[in-house]
């Protein structure tokens, strides 16, 4: 196969340090978009239970999470590679994205509790989702293109911390508010979900905003300007989707690898969040009637179960960075799956909200690593060129296995796990620890020495 050179370059940029506080800065938007992530993870299977959806079909019903991020992440990623507005508010590179997923993700979010049937629910969510993929695709091309090499585990696992930061409040607001309000009716979407919601809608919308006024993006130098004009005088979505394709038969054998880790561990996820406030309510509350006042309690406590993972992913984050350095990315992210694996295997056996709670540490600690740990070894298989649309077709390595487990689990769920939620969740427990056993086959790349300087001035804009 020929090679390109303007496609497979690494362009060697002077990107200047960053202080802490500019790293938490860039990365606040995250905040925002995890919160919206957050409500889905918790809110809305229950929703869609209490308008009266069935257990197995929840698994379809969730469809649009991995469908959108499938086809919209590796077009945003590499529609963003190859751009620069260079006037305007929405001036850069990722910028853009980041604004239009911000206001259609806040509107989505403003208008879902007022839906009142399921097909309803389940168009917003489409809309929602997208609106997320859009917004989140290029803050992982963001770290790459504004941080010099050693500070990128810093970058990416400052995202995994607003990750939980972000889901830790979507979770909690769902307690405070129901304890503010009460349970509510036996039908419908009870009141105290509505401004759970109202506060995502500002949350992402208030995060974006910061994070793009604050970090400037680095303007483009004379060699990446002319990569995207060669980029951009392909055109056309066809070029796009070809450009994807390329990307992924040039795709380094480890990176290949990961996919299969990805695949046993983002099924594993997905089974979580669909089934775990019916596991929480059969476990606790000996019902999974949607109607049932119990169950409105188990929606409440898996807030607090979520919300304490989160917690754990956002107390553990940094500290992760240093544990990678130390004994190397795979073997943090394999230990740290296989602690999700104990936790998960045990949740359901647990008859108290508080044992729940300590059960749950070890998926926190997973997805700490999740969120950050694998993206510090993705970085230095791919050229920077390349970053974005490689970040894309990581995202299709996490949708593709969610994509599969919606048009799987349903029969799984309902023929070989017993109709039963708890078993949903040691299956989900299973498969983590299948993904950290073939952590262990990936060859992790050399880690690569900065280029960059302190003292080199950088120019960005606003600068």
């Amino acid at each position: 196969m020929s090679e390109n050179p303007v496609k497979n370059a690494a362009i060697v940029r002077h990107k200047p340090m960053m202080t802490m506080k500019q790293i938490l800065l860039m990365n606040l938007g995250f905040f925002g978009v995890q919160y919206s992530f957050g409500m889905q993870q918790t809110a809305i299977n229950p929703i869609y239970s209490f308008l009266g959806a069935s257990h197995e079909d929840l698994p379809l019903l969730n469809l649009a999470g991995p469908v959108t991020g499938l086809f919209i992440q590796p077009l945003i990623g590499a529609l963003s590679d190859r751009t620069w507005i260079s006037h305007g508010f929405f001036r850069g590179r990722r910028r853009p994205f980041f604004l239009i997923g911000a206001f259609g993700c806040a509107l989505s979010l403003a208008l879902f509790p007022f839906v009142w049937a399921v097909w309803m629910a389940v168009l917003l969510l489409w809309i929602m989702d997208a609106s997320n993929n859009t917004a989140m695709e290029p803050y992982r091309a963001f770290i790459a293109d504004r941080l010099p090499p050693s500070q990128l585990g810093k970058g990416f696992l400052a995202q995994s911390f607003f990750t939980g930061l972000g889901i830790t409040l979507a979770n909690l607001s769902l307690m405070f508010f129901q304890s503010m309000f009460g349970v509510g009716q036996s039908v419908g979407i009870p009141l105290w979900v509505y401004p759970a919601f109202f506060l995502g809608s500002v949350s992402v919308l208030v995060t974006i905003l910061v994070s793009v006024i604050s970090t400037p993006e680095l303007e483009p130098n004379e060699k990446e300007l002319a990569a995207m004009r060669a980029q951009k005088g392909r055109g056309g979505i066809g070029k796009f989707v070809s450009e994807i394709k390329e990307a992924v038969v040039d795709m380094p054998v480890q990176m290949r690898k990961l996919a299969l880790v990805y695949l046993f561990q983002w099924y594993a996820m997905n089974c979580y969040w669909q089934y775990i406030s019916l596991s929480v309510s059969q476990s606790l509350y000996g019902t999974t009637d949607s109607a049932s006042q119990g169950y409105q309690h188990a929606v409440a406590d898996t807030g607090v179960l979520n919300g304490a993972y989160n917690i754990v992913t956002f107390c553990v984050a940094f500290w992760l960075v240093a544990l990678a350095r130390r004994w190397g990315a795979k073997w943090v992210h394999a230990i740290c799956l296989w602690c999700a694996t104990v936790g998960l295997v045990l949740l359901p056996q647990m008859p108290t909200l508080p044992l729940k709670v300590v059960a749950i540490i070890g998926l926190g600690v997973a997805w700490a690593s999740i969120m950050g740990v694998p993206y510090i070894m993705i970085v230095r298989m791919v050229p920077s060129t390349r970053y974005g649309v490689y970040m894309g077709i990581v995202n299709m390595m996490i949708v593709i296995p969610m994509l599969i487990q919606t048009l799987s689990f349903g029969a799984i769920y309902k023929n070989l796990l017993g109709d039963n939620p708890n078993n949903a969740i040691v299956f989900a427990g299973v498969f983590l620890g299948i993904a950290g056993l073939i952590m262990l086959w990936i060859k992790e790349p050399p880690i690569v020495r900065d280029v960059d300087t302190v003292d080199e001035p950088a120019t960005a804009l606003g600068d």
